[in-house]
């Protein structure tokens, strides 16, 4: 029960924040987290049938495959407000990432093992935190394509 708990917050909660950014802010970097999201469900599905790891609290029904809480709640709206505060700034923005995916892989991860939520398999610490950290690559570049298509119009 407390693990649903967990994860209802890390679904609900962070998009609360979302009311301190502008609307103009909103409309620009959504379009960067959405992808985020459709990237961090692939994976998801490559994790379930090369069993990376199992996930064995979940939400939603198809939870056993995607974790929603995190896919669509913390890492989303995360990936949301890294943009925003660092997307000027390659640097800063690669630091950022490498920083809360070590925090995220190391940290967190054991933390959801430890309430039941999920356990690592077939993958280790470091190789998930490199992929997350891969991640961060595409959608950076995904993000300043984007923002070319749309400068142009």
């Amino acid at each position: 029960m407390t693990a649903k708990i967990f994860l209802f917050i890390f679904l609900i909660l962070p998009w609360f924040t979302l009311f301190f950014a502008s609307s103009r802010t909103i409309k620009r970097f959504m379009p960067v987290t959405i992808s985020t999201c459709f990237l961090m469900t692939i994976i998801f599905q490559i994790a379930y049938i090369y069993n990376w790891w199992v996930i064995e609290e979940y939400i939603v029904p198809w939870g056993y495959m995607t974790d929603v809480s995190f896919a669509y709640g913390i890492f989303a709206v995360g990936t949301f407000w890294i943009f925003r505060l660092t997307f000027h700034n390659f640097l800063l923005y690669t630091v950022v990432n490498l920083i809360m995916d070590i925090f995220m892989s190391f940290i967190m991860l054991p933390l959801l093992s430890l309430l039941g939520v999920a356990k690592y398999k077939n993958i280790t610490f470091w190789q998930y935190a490199l992929v997350i950290y891969g991640l961060s690559f595409v959608i950076y570049f995904y993000h300043k394509w984007q923002k070319k298509i749309f400068s142009t119009d």
